[in-house]
Formats: structure tokens, sequence, C-alpha cells
């Protein structure tokens, strides 16, 4: 009976039991693909974006093998009464330019072969033709990289002995929408079909028609839009985010989730009036920024893959926060909205100084900028100071809730504003030192690091459900996910009871972990943050079988191949930043990269004893070009390399799990 328990664990563990798998990874590079089998029915929904546009496809194929696909159109800059949060004009459509071909005089008859996702979905089917006719069809859906488009291309081949004759249609309808409605009046809605006439196809001839679905203010003027080059630059942009930051390890299911977690991270940046402003999406949140999803998540992790409009939407972001500083030491509301005019504080404080310390000061090392990081300085100090202002009578800090806005409880304070603070702290000691501020300066934010720790630890700690580990507020007693947050700012004396809650039943689950035990809420941030966080505490092994696990459901199993926001919220939209969240469980979790100035870094790699080698290359922080190699010596013994432009700047065989330090 005990072998058949420890059977189900270990299955479950590593994602074979229950869990479907649709797709696999194409040997091609970089790309998913679903080989449809016949009666194969299944449907899914991805978010794609550009820089003044944002699209949900919703996507699948039937029991009869035809695709079907819903498109869900948001235009973050075609602002909407009351211009709040949510007011992007947004439409869903069915609109298919299929609908109305004939091939061979016939209505076009379908079944789908294969789906592949490399940053654009890709279909390829076979239209049902007489005996001995082959047609194949390949569409191709991405939103154009600048242009406020969804552009989709349809090329048909034949494939048999044949002519085949394909009638399509010709097509331009344009939606007004309300001038009530709209922040800047009526806006245009145009669906228009290019290159499509009636041809004769040989064997072995194609013939591609395009389409195209546009919002337009009534001041703009109709743009000849060349889909074609479109699709290039979307390819062009993607690939410039694959060749930064590659990840190599044995592990082919992790590399290939790395690598596409780039597209969504960094797509998702619109061109407002006020500035590069990356959004999450999820058809909610766009042309608008927060303090955990953009200041915590993703600006830190910017510098790394060297996407240099990302780097602009982080300053951008902290300059807009930093408009809010004021002299009364009123709370920085948690988000700037509708391009820069507006804001939302509906939660109170959530402890958003302390995520705005915290991203600020990380980015500003790991950029490498030092005219960056002057002109962050400013809110970063005033951040430190509201915190520390915040600090009760038990020497933590305070705050109206937490970045779940009262979904759960948090109490009058809570751990993940403190740890934030705490990290803060130990950033803006190092870039106090690089910015000539006086060794006062970070002694004394390093003794306030030292002291608040040693609060935490007397406020927090606590025996939750039979765990040594942490209350995430005062009087709380049923676990929950963030009691992870501490291990991601290496505060670890709590490290054991934590690890083995976190992976208990009360908390892990196949989707990872529950919100609060007892619960069927998960938020995958919780789960991201938690991986990191056991990676960096040492346990290297136990983080990565779960790791394996999490990752093969995601970019493999039903609804692909990001990390989610949440369920059952928002069923798991694909936000962006949470992309953001699974890099940085390589760069920081794994590696264990802290920045320690603009031009240096510790870390702390760890290799699971499966790996004999990993390396994370064309690492672009610190103002740089340089890789990371680890290789294994023997059981407990690795070697690290780091390399610059070819040149060996560090060689050294160590004990795993040992900190090095590297200057660039």
């Amino acid at each position: 009976m005990r072998k058949l328990i420890l059977l189900v664990v270990v299955l479950l563990c590593t994602g074979v039991a229950d869990a479907q798998q649709y797709w696999k990874i194409d040997e091609g590079g970089n790309s998913i693909i679903w080989q449809v089998k016949k009666g194969d029915a299944h449907h899914d929904h991805i978010e794609m974006a550009g820089k003044r546009v944002a699209t949900v496809l919703r996507y699948g194929v039937d029991k009869n093998g035809a695709f079907e696909l819903n498109k869900s159109m948001v235009w973050p800059m075609l602002r909407t009464i009351p211009n709040n949060t949510h007011g992007s004009l947004m439409r869903r459509f069915d609109w298919n330019p299929l609908k109305d071909v004939f091939v061979n005089g016939r209505p076009m008859r379908e079944e789908v072969k294969e789906i592949t996702f490399n940053g654009t979905l890709e279909v390829i089917s076979n239209i049902v033709l007489s005996k001995g006719n082959s047609l194949r069809l390949k569409r191709a859906y991405c939103p154009s990289v600048d242009l406020p488009s969804l552009v989709e291309s349809y090329t048909f081949t034949n494939q048999g002995t044949a002519k085949v004759s394909i009638e399509l249609p010709s097509c331009t309808n344009v939606l007004v929408t309300d001038a009530a409605k709209g922040v800047d009046g009526r806006y245009r809605i145009e669906m228009v079909l290019h290159n499509s006439d009636a041809v004769v196809l040989n064997p072995g001839d194609s013939h591609t028609f395009f389409a195209t679905l546009s919002g337009w203010k009534s001041s703009e003027k109709t743009l000849k839009i060349d889909v074609g080059e479109e699709l290039e630059k979307r390819k062009s942009i993607v690939a410039g985010w694959m060749d930064n930051l590659v990840l190599e390890t044995p592990e082919p299911v992790i590399n290939e989730m790395f690598a596409l977690s780039k597209i969504r991270a960094c797509e998702s940046i619109y061109e407002t009036k006020a500035g590069p402003m990356h959004g999450p999406g999820g058809e909610s949140y766009y042309a608008a920024i927060w303090a955990n999803d953009q200041a915590e998540y993703i600006n830190p992790y910017f510098p790394f893959i060297g996407y240099q409009y990302g780097n602009a939407s982080a300053v951008n972001s902290f300059k807009h926060f930093a408009r809010y500083m004021n002299d009364e030491w009123k709370p920085i509301p948690s988000s700037i909205v509708a391009e820069g005019d507006s804001y939302w504080n509906g939660a109170g404080d959530r402890g958003d100084a302390a995520m705005i310390a915290y991203g600020a000061a990380r980015y500003a090392l790991a950029s490498g900028n030092k005219e960056e990081a002057k002109q962050l300085w400013p809110l970063i100090e005033w951040c430190l100071e509201f915190n520390r202002r915040k600090i009760n009578e038990g020497g933590v800090v305070a705050s109206d809730s937490d970045e779940l806005e009262g979904r759960f409880p948090a109490g009058k304070a809570n751990l993940c504003t403190s740890s934030l603070y705490y990290d803060a702290l130990l950033s803006a000691a190092y870039l106090a030192e690089e910015l000539g501020k006086g060794s006062a300066v970070s002694k004394e934010y390093r003794k306030q690091a030292a002291q608040l720790r040693q609060n935490m630890d007397s406020y927090f700690a606590a025996e939750v459900e039979g765990f040594d580990t942490y209350a995430y507020y005062k009087g709380n007693d049923v676990l929950r996910a963030w009691i992870c947050i501490p291990l991601t700012v290496g505060i670890n004396e709590r490290a054991k009871g934590t690890i083995d809650a976190l992976f208990s039943p009360r908390l892990w689950t196949d989707n990872g972990l529950l919100t609060a035990a007892g619960s069927k809420t998960f938020w995958d941030r919780s789960t991201l943050y938690a991986l990191r966080g056991v990676f960096m505490a040492g346990e290297v092994e136990k983080a990565m079988k779960f790791m394996k696990h999490y990752s093969t459901t995601r970019l493999l199993g039903a609804h692909v191949p990001y990390a989610v926001e949440a369920w059952p919220e928002g069923g798991q939209r694909h936000l962006s930043t949470e992309s953001a969240l699974y890099g940085r469980i390589i760069t920081e979790g794994m590696l264990g990269i802290r920045p320690t100035g603009l031009h240096s870094f510790s870390m702390t790699p760890r290799l699971p004893q499966e790996w004999d080698r990993m390396a994370l290359r064309h690492i672009k922080a610190f103002a740089s070009d340089f890789d990371i190699e680890l290789e294994r010596v023997k059981a407990q013994t690795i070697r690290v390399v780091v390399k610059k432009a070819g040149k060996v700047i560090l060689n050294k065989k160590v004990k795993d799990g040992t900190t090095l330090n590297c200057k660039i």
C-alpha cells in the first residue's frame, strides 16, 4: 500500500497523472506544435500584443476537424468613457475571411492537421477535394508590431495532380463606434481583405491572400497595410528576443518555456501619449501601470533581456510613480491608468511603496546606466522613507492590504510588504555607494535592513498547521502561498518548515500553489515566487521536481504556452508579467544572481544533480553582454565560468551553492 501511495505522489509531481498533453516541442526551435488527430476536439485561448493593439485569440478544432476562431480585439489608445482602468476600446469578432471561399465551385471543407505557436499562431489544414486532389491551407495570425492591427495570412498550395480553382471574396467592412462613448469621439474599426480574387492553381502553385482587423481614431487616415511586411516585422522582433538571454539545459521543456516566456513578457508594451507603458493585458489592463506587475515583477527583469523598449517602459513607469511623491507622505497610487491621465488606489496602501522601491533599486543596478540610476534615486529614497514611517509597534511595515487587494485577508501588516522593503534597503545600500551618496547612507540602510529582518522573525514567525513557518499576518492560522516571499529575498531562518508547507498537500496542487490552504483559488505569481525562493534556499532537487511538472503543464497541456494569472478569477488569462516571473526563476533562483553594483553582481549557482551542465547566454544586464556556464565536475562540485565577448573573466571550481562575486 505504501508503495502504491508513493507511486501516485511521484506521478502527480512529474505531471504524468491526469494532465493531458496536446502539444509537443517542435524540433525546429522556439515553437510548440499540436498535431491534431482525427476527432481530437479541443479549444484554447492565447493573448498576443503589439505597441497599439492586443488580441486574445480563442481558437480550436471541432469534432469534425474544422478550425474555429474568435478574435477579441483591444485598442488601448482608443479610450472609452469612463476613461478608467478598463477604458480601452474592445470588441469580439467571429469574422472569418474563409467563410465565403469556394474551391472548385463548392464551399471549403477542411481538416486541421497541425497548429504551431512560435510568436505567431499558425494553422495547417487539408482542404477536402475529390480523390487524387490535395489542397493545403496555411493560416497565420499575429498583431502588428506598431500598427493598431491584427494581421492574417492565408496561403493555399495545390499538392495534387489537377488544377484547382479558388474564388476569394473581396471585402472592406467599416464599423463606426458611438461618439458619446469615446474620449476622442468616434472610432473606426476596419475589416479588410487584401489580394483576394479568383485564382486557378496548377499543381505545385500557391496563392496567398491577407486580412487585417484595425482600429483607428476618426482623425487618423487609413493606412495601406503590407501584411507580408507586418508578419516579417513580428518574426524579426521575436527573433531579437530569442537571441538574447538564451537558456541551455538538458531539460527541453524548461528551455522552451523560458524562451517563449520572453515573448509574452516583452510584447505587452503600449505606445501611449505618456510614453511606453507595459500593461498586464487580460482584456482588462492596458495603457496603465501597477506597482506590483510593472515595478516589482517585470522591471527588474528587463535589463537581463536587453530589450531597449522594455527598459524605456521601466524608466517611464518609475517616472510616472514619482509624480505622486508628496510632502504629506500620502501613499503613491497602486496604479496609474488611462495613458497616465488618472490613477487607481481602490485597495488603499497595498505596500506599493515597498514594491516600487524594490523594483526601482533592482532595475537601476541591473541596467548599469548611471544616469538612469540618478534619475530614479529620489523615488527610491522617498519610498524607503515612506516605509520607515509605516513601521508599527512590532517593527514591521503596516499597510492596508497586499497585492491581492482584499481578495484574501492580509491583516494590518503583512509578510510581503516587509520582505520587499527589506530587499529594497539592501539594493539601495549598493546603489548609494555607486552614486557617491556617502558611506553613512549605505550603512544606515543596511542597519535598518538587519533590524527589520530580526523584527520580521519575531512578528511573523509561527507554527501554522503544524509547520514551522510564518503567519502571513498577525493572527493568521491558515497556510498561505505568500509565506514563500522571505525566501526570494534571502531570508532563510524558516526555510525548511516553509518549503515543507509550500509543497504539502495543503497548498500544492497540479496547478501549483493554492492562495490559501482549503481554498480552490490559485495565482501563478505565488507559484513562480515560490519556485524561485526554493531554488535560492538550496532545495534544488525538490524545486526542480515541481518546476518540471509546472512547466510541462503550462507549456504542453490544455492551456498553453505561458504562465497564467489566476483561477477561477480571469479564467487563467495570459497576463504578461507572470512570464517575467518565470524567467526570474532561472536568473535569480537557479543562478542566484543578485545585483550589487551597476557593473557587478553576486551569484549562487545551483545545478540539479541530474544535470551535467547549464548555461545562460547573452545576458544583457549591467550594460554588458555575457554568458554564465555551469558544468558538473563531481557530485557536489561545479565549475562556474563567466565569459564576456569570448574572454573568460571568472573561472572557478566550487561547491554547489557557493556564493561568488563577479564584476563585469
